[in-house]
């Protein structure tokens, strides 16, 4: 069984540590946790790896944010991979920092990465998993926010917050997306944070 799995971000070092690059933090988590690297291919950076004999591909795509469905497209018809077996990672202004949220299907919720691969792809029928950013800005300051880095607190809890979705990952593809969104749509209480 192979998927596709796919973590939204801006490439550039200046994008690296920003909000908006949640998705590209998971995957340089799951590469870095699997002993494999990134190579930078058509559309994207490219890493594989395998778990309980489910192989991953890891696509962190290299068109930007709002043109990443034509990485998606690409790498899905490459791979020759049902949308189900798709999963797409990125940051979510509508959920507290830190809470995780995982989706069969959706609307884009205004996510640009998202609403571009629903367009190019004909549906919203694809898994996603959405990190949580919070929305702590002003009116009219949310690409500021979102292109803003995490503050020294947030970065703390990334490593745990990335070794949870891995996490969840792997159960989707062993134990289904039902088990996955179990384990991974749990509220998390501010004290609990360091369990992830």
């Amino acid at each position: 069984m192979n998927y596709l799995i796919v973590g939204l971000g801006n490439i550039g070092s200046e994008y690296a540590s920003t909000r908006h690059n949640m998705g590209f933090m998971v995957l340089d988590a799951f590469a870095k946790a699997s002993n494999v690297s990134f190579s930078t291919q058509r559309y994207g950076d490219i890493a594989e790896t395998s778990f309980k004999g489910r192989h991953f591909t890891l696509l962190k795509p290299s068109t930007y944010m709002n043109l990443s469905g034509n990485a998606v497209r690409y790498w899905l018809g490459k791979l020759n991979l049902p949308i189900e077996n798709l999963v797409v990672i990125c940051d979510d202004l509508n959920l507290p920092f830190g809470t995780i949220r995982m989706k069969k299907r959706g609307s884009s919720g205004g996510h640009n990465g998202l609403e571009n691969i629903e367009y190019l792809l004909g549906t919203d029928e694809y898994c996603r998993i959405r990190i949580g950013i919070g929305n702590d800005f002003s009116r009219g300051g949310q690409i500021d926010f979102v292109l803003g880095n995490l503050s020294e607190e947030e970065s703390a809890e990334i490593p745990a917050l990335c070794d949870k979705v891995i996490a969840g990952i792997r159960t989707l593809s062993v134990l289904g997306p039902e088990r996955a969104m179990n384990e991974l749509n749990t509220k998390v209480k501010k004290e609990d944070k360091t369990q992830l």
